[in-house]
C-alpha cells in the first residue's frame, strides 16, 4: 500500500502547487503587460483592480494622490443618496437651477460657462426648479458641472468627505465644485486615489452603500454613462460598465463596475496624470482595461 499511496500524495500536492501558483503566474504577467503597455507613454498612471468573485487584485500605485476631476461625482452621487436616506430630503424634491457659487476660499461670487461644461441643456432652465434626481442623473451620464455645483452646495462638501471616510476611502477630499478657479490656483482639489475609487464601487456592488437598493439605485444611473473612451472602449457590448470618467489638462480617469454576461463582477478603476498625449494615453489605458477583461474571462 504504502509504495504506490505515497507518490500518489505527492503528485496530489504537486497538482495542488500546480492550481495555486498558475494564477499567480498569471497575475504576474497581468502585470507586466499592464506595465508595458502604460509604460510607453509619458506620465503617471494608477490602476486598481479586483475580481469580486474571487478576491483577485491587480494594484499599481494605488495610493498614488491625482486630482479627482470628475470622479468626485460619484461621492457626490452617494451622499446626495445617504441624507435622502437619512430623511433630509426625498430625490423627486425639486430645486432651483442657478448659476452663482461662492468660492471655498474667500466666499466671493463665480459662474460657470457652458461652453466648458459637456451638458448644456440645463443653462437655458436657469430660474426653473428641476426634480434632484434629475439633476443627479445628469451630473454623472453627461458630467455637468453646474448641476454638480447646485447639489454639492446642497450637501456640504464637508459631508462628502466624512462618508467616504466612513465607506473606507481614507485618503479621498471632496473639498468643492467644479471651476473655482481661486481654489485650484491655491492647490484647494478634490482628490483621489485608484484604491479609494476601487474600496467605494467594490462596496456598492456588494450593497453597502447607504442601502442595496440605494446602490442598486446608483449603478442603474452610472450604466447609462455617455462618456465610454476608457474602460468600455473595447470590452464586448454584452459586457455592462457601470461606471464615472473624468478629465482636465493632462489627466483622464475612468472608475467602476464591469459585469458580464454570466454575472461575474470586477471593480476597475484607472488614472491618469501629467500625460503628455491625451489620445494615445486613453488608448493605452483603454488597451488595459481589455488585458484585465481577457485576464478574468480566461
Amino acid at each position: 500500500m504504502r509504495t504506490f499511496h505515497l507518490p500518489f500524495v505527492a503528485l496530489a500536492f504537486l497538482l495542488l502547487g500546480c492550481t495555486v501558483s498558475k494564477p499567480k503566474k498569471n497575475m504576474l504577467q497581468l502585470r507586466e503587460e499592464v506595465l508595458a503597455e502604460l509604460g510607453k507613454q509619458e506620465g503617471t498612471f494608477a490602476v486598481a483592480f479586483k475580481d469580486l468573485k474571487t478576491g483577485e487584485e491587480l494594484l499599481l500605485n494605488e495610493h498614488e494622490s491625482f486630482h479627482a476631476a470628475s470622479t468626485m461625482k460619484t461621492p457626490v452621487l452617494i451622499e446626495a443618496y445617504k441624507q435622502a436616506a437619512e430623511g433630509k430630503f426625498d430625490l423627486t424634491d425639486s430645486i432651483l437651477v442657478k448659476n452663482e457659487f461662492k468660492s471655498i476660499v474667500d466666499g466671493s461670487p463665480f459662474t460657470i460657462g457652458p461652453e466648458a461644461d459637456s451638458e448644456q441643456v440645463l443653462y437655458t432652465q436657469l430660474g426653473q426648479k428641476r426634480p434632484l434626481s434629475e439633476l443627479l442623473y445628469k451630473m454623472i451620464i453627461q458630467s455637468s458641472n453646474l448641476a454638480t455645483n447646485i447639489v454639492i452646495e446642497k450637501l456640504d462638501a464637508k459631508n462628502v468627505t466624512q462618508t467616504m471616510r466612513a465607506l473606507g476611502a481614507k485618503d479621498m477630499q471632496v473639498l468643492r465644485g467644479v471651476e473655482d478657479t481661486k481654489a485650484y490656483r491655491q492647490g484647494l482639489n478634490n482628490t483621489t486615489t485608484a484604491y479609494d475609487l476601487m474600496v467605494l464601487f467594490q462596496k456598492m456592488a456588494q450593497g453597502k452603500v447607504v442601502s442595496p437598493a440605494a446602490s442598486q439605485d446608483m449603478i442603474k444611473v452610472l450604466l447609462d454613462q455617455k462618456f465610454k473612451e476608457i474602460i468600455p472602449a473595447k470590452l464586448p457590448q454584452d459586457v455592462k460598465v457601470a461606471h464615472k470618467t473624468g478629465w482636465i489638462t493632462g489627466v483622464r480617469h475612468d472608475s467602476g463596475i464591469v459585469f458580464l454576461p454570466n454575472g461575474r463582477q470586477y471593480v476597475l478603476v484607472l488614472l491618469s496624470k501629467g500625460i503628455a498625449d491625451d489620445k494615445a494615453s486613453v488608448a493605452a489605458m483603454a488597451n488595459v482595461s481589455e488585458m484585465i477583461y481577457r485576464h478574468v474571462v480566461k
